[in-house]
C-alpha cells in the first residue's frame, strides 16, 4: 500500500470478514458460514488452546467443512478464569473452559447441524438462558458493565493478520495525520483528549509530546514502555498479543508529531508471545509501506526496532529504560532533564506505555470530545485493569475513569467468592496502596486514589477477603521492591531492606512497641530521598496499610496474634472436639505425625475417639483441614 486509496480499497474488502464477526447479514460475501475465534493469548495457550484450534483444523477437514468455517486464532478476550475461550460466530456463542477432546462434539452438533452445545456454553450468576439458547460475550456481567476502548480488537481480530486490523480503521488514522494535519494540529487533539500516561504517573501525554517537539535536535526518538513488571498486570502484554499495529501505528502518528524517525519498543523477554507477534507485526507494516521510508507518498519516514528486557522491574522508570535500551546497566538517573529534552542516546525522547499508545489512533480517528467524554474531571478516557486475588471473574478489565472501585468489583469481577467479606484491594501494584472495604465507592481515578494513599500505577488491581492478613500483604510487596531495587541509591537500598527486615519481624511474632513508628519514620525518608519512582513509592503498601489496617500491626506485636489467620508463626491448627467423628483421615494426610487420637478411655460414649493436634511438631501446612469433611479443623 503506497497510498492513502489502496489503504481504503483494502479495509473496504476487508469488511464482509468483520461483518460476521458483528453477527450481520454478509456471510456469502465472506465465503464462510462461521468463524470460529480462538483464545491465543498466553493463558489460554498454557491451557492447550492451540491444540484446540489443531484439533478443530483436523475435525473440519474430517467433515469436509474447512471452507465452510474459518478458524481465527485471536489475542485474550479478558475473562482468563474461564479459558480456553471460544466464540463461534455470526451467533456470538460464547464457550468457556474447552477442552481439545470437545472438538469434535463442537464440530458435530453445532458447526454441521447448527445446534449449540449446551454444556460449554458460558453462564455466569445472573445468565439466564434456555437450553439450546446463545450467550454472546456482550450479555455476561464481566463484560456488559466494561467499555473497551483500549482493548477493542483484542480477542476479534487476528493480530498475525495486519488486514484483518486494517479492517478495524487500522492506519487510518496514521494517513489522516501525514495528509491533513500538522504536527501542531496533532499534538492539540491530544491535548483536548485529556489522555494521561496510562503506565504509573499519570502525566498529560500531549503535554509531554509539546515538550519534545519543542527540543531543538537532529535526532528524536519514541520509545514505547512495555516493560509490564507488576505483579498481577498483564494489560500491555494483552494488548501487544491482541492488537499490536495499534501501538505501532500510535508510535508513527507520535513520530511525525515530534520530529522522530525512529522508534525503540522496550518488552520483556518473559513475553514471547508478545514478542513474536510484535516483531511480525513491525515485518508486516513495513511490508505494507505504512513503516520504514515515505509512508503514503509523503516523504515522512519512522521505523521501529525491538529491544528485549532482562525482567528488571527498575526497568520500568523511563531512565532506567533508556539506559539499558542504550546497552548499559538498567539505572536510574537524576531529572532534570527530563526525556523529552535529552532522553535515549542524549537525545529529545517521548516513553509512553502500551496502553497509552493503544488510544492515539481511536482519538484521532473519532476526535478529542469523543475521548474526553468518557471518564470524570480531570481523568478522562478509559482505563484497562488487571483484576485478580479473591475475585469471581479473574482477568482483564476496562472501565470509564472515575468508575467506583465497587462496580469493578462487584458489578464486573462479581464480588468475593465463597461468602467471603471484601477486605481491600491493592491498585497500582508494589507502588501503589490498599484501599479498605470503607472506601469502596472510591472513584478510581488519579486525584481520588492520590487522596487516600493509593494510586492507579499501570493498572494490576488485586482482590482481597477476610482471610488476607495485610501486614503480610504489605511485607510481601516489600519483598519485592527488596528483590528489584538497583541498589543505585543508599535510601532505596538500605531503607527498603531495614523496612522489610521489621516487617518480618513482626508476621513471625517478635514484633516490638515502636516498630509501627519506625516503619513509618523510614518510609518517609525512604519516599523523600530515593533517586527514582521504586523507591520513592515503594513504602506505599505499608503506609496505607498501617493507616487503614494499623489494628492489624498492633495485634501481631501486642497479642503475637494474626487476626486473619495467615502468619504462620503466629497461627495454629486445633480440632474442635465436638464436631470430630474420629475417622482418621487428617491423621493419615499429616505429614509429620502431629495428629494423634486422644484416649477412647475418655470417651466412653462415642465410638470412635476424636483427634488432636500437637502443636510442637505442627509444621502448619494444612493439610489436615483439606481432607476433614466436618470442617472440624480449625485456624487460631
Amino acid at each position: 500500500m503506497k497510498t492513502i486509496a489502496e489503504l481504503s480499497a483494502l479495509r473496504e474488502a476487508m469488511q464482509p470478514k468483520m461483518a460476521v464477526r458483528r453477527g450481520l447479514a454478509l456471510i456469502e460475501k465472506d465465503g464462510y458460514r462461521r468463524h470460529v475465534l480462538i483464545c491465543a493469548g498466553t493463558g489460554c495457550t498454557s491451557s492447550k488452546s492451540l491444540k484446540i484450534a489443531e484439533n478443530l483444523e483436523n475435525a473440519l477437514k474430517a467433515q469436509g467443512l474447512e471452507n465452510d468455517v474459518q478458524i481465527v486464532k485471536t489475542g485474550c478476550f479478558g475473562l482468563c478464569a474461564v479459558g480456553p475461550i471460544m466464540i463461534v460466530y455470526p451467533e456470538g456463542t460464547f464457550y468457556s473452559s474447552v477442552q481439545p477432546e470437545d472438538v469434535d462434539e463442537i464440530v458435530e452438533t453445532h458447526l454441521k447441524n447448527g445446534k449449540i452445545v449446551d454444556r460449554l456454553v458460558y453462564t455466569d450468576e445472573h445468565t439466564v438462558r434456555a437450553p439450546g439458547e446463545s450467550v454472546a460475550l456482550a450479555d455476561t456481567t464481566f463484560y456488559k458493565n466494561q467499555h473497551r476502548v483500549a482493548l477493542r480488537n483484542c480477542g476479534f481480530i487476528d493480530a498475525e493478520n495486519i488486514n484483518e486490523y486494517i479492517a478495524m480503521d487500522g492506519y487510518k488514522a496514521l494517513g489522516t495525520v501525514l495528509t491533513t494535519m500538522t504536527p501542531d494540529d496533532v499534538i492539540k487533539v491530544i491535548l483536548d483528549s485529556g489522555l494521561r500516561g496510562r503506565g504509573g504517573g499519570g502525566f498529560p501525554t500531549g503535554m509531554k509530546w509539546s515538550f519534545a517537539k519543542k527540543s531543538v535536535s537532529e535526532k528524536k526518538y519514541v520509545v514505547c514502555n512495555a516493560d509490564e513488571g507488576d505483579p498481577g498486570a498483564f494489560m500491555d502484554r494483552s494488548i501487544l498479543e491482541g492488537d499490536p499495529h495499534a501501538v505501532i501505528e500510535a508510535m508513527a502518528i507520535a513520530g511525525f508529531a515530534i520530529g522522530a524517525d525512529e522508534g525503540y519498543v522496550y518488552v520483556r523477554a518473559e513475553y514471547p508471545i508478545a514478542v513474536r507477534r510484535l516483531k511480525l507485526a513491525i515485518e508486516q507494516a513495513r511490508e505494507a509501506g505504512v513503516l520504514g521510508k515515505d509512508i503514503f507518498g509523503t516523504g515522512f519516514n519512522f521505523d521501529i526496532q525491538v529491544r528485549l528486557g532482562a525482567g528488571a522491574f527498575v526497568c520500568g522508570e523511563e531512565t532506567a529504560l533508556l539506559t539499558s535500551i542504550e546497552g548499559n546497566r538498567g539505572e536510574p538517573k537524576p531529572r532534570p532533564p527530563f526525556p523529552a529534552v535529552k532522553g535515549l542516546f542524549d537525545k529529545p525522547t517521548i516513553i509512553n506505555n502500551v496502553e497509552t499508545y493503544a488510544n492515539i489512533a481511536q482519538i484521532i480517528n473519532n476526535g478529542a470530545e469523543w475521548f474526553a467524554s468518557m471518564g470524570k474531571d480531570k481523568a478522562k478516557g478509559t482505563k484497562v485493569f488487571a483484576l485478580s486475588g479473591r475475585i469471581q471473574h479473574t482477568g482483564l478489565v476496562e472501565v470509564p475513569m472515575g468508575t467506583p472501585l465497587r462496580d469493578i468489583v462487584y458489578g464486573v469481577g462479581g464480588g468475593v467468592p465463597n461468602g467471603k467479606a471484601f477486605k481491600a484491594a491493592q491498585m497500582g501494584g508494589p507502588s501503589g496502596g490498599c484501599i479498605p472495604a470503607s472506601l469502596i465507592d472510591t472513584n478510581i481515578d488519579y486525584d481520588s486514589l492520590a487522596a487516600i494513599g493509593a494510586m492507579i500505577g499501570s493498572g494490576g488491581l488485586v482482590v482481597m477477603d477476610e482471610d488476607n492478613c495485610m501486614v503480610d500483604i504489605a511485607k510481601f510487596f516489600l519483598e519485592f521492591t527488596v528483590d528489584e531495587s538497583c541498589g543505585k541509591c543508599t535510601p532505596c537500598r538500605v531503607g527498603i531492606r531495614k523496612m522489610l527486615d521489621i516487617l518480618t519481624r513482626i508476621t513471625d511474632g517478635k514484633g516490638e512497641e515502636g516498630d509501627i513508628e519506625k516503619l513509618e519514620e523510614l518510609a518517609y525518608m525512604v519516599k523523600t530521598n530515593s533517586l527514582c519512582g521504586l523507591g520513592q513509592t515503594a513504602p506505599n503498601p505499608v503506609l496505607s496499610t498501617i493507616r487503614y489496617f494499623r489494628d492489624e500491626y498492633e495485634a501481631h506485636i501486642r497479642e503475637k496474634r494474626c487476626p486473619a489467620g495467615a502468619c504462620k508463626n503466629l497461627m495454629s491448627y486445633v480440632i474442635e472436639l465436638d464436631k470430630c467423628i474420629g475417622c482418621g483421615l487428617c491423621a493419615k494426610q499429616c505429614p509429620v505425625n502431629a495428629i494423634t487420637r486422644l484416649d477412647p478411655a475418655d470417651y466412653p460414649d462415642r465410638k470412635l475417639a476424636p483427634f488432636t493436634i500437637d502443636a510442637s511438631k505442627c509444621i502448619k501446612c494444612g493439610a489436615c483441614v483439606a481432607s476433614c469433611r466436618k470442617l472440624a479443623i480449625i485456624k487460631k
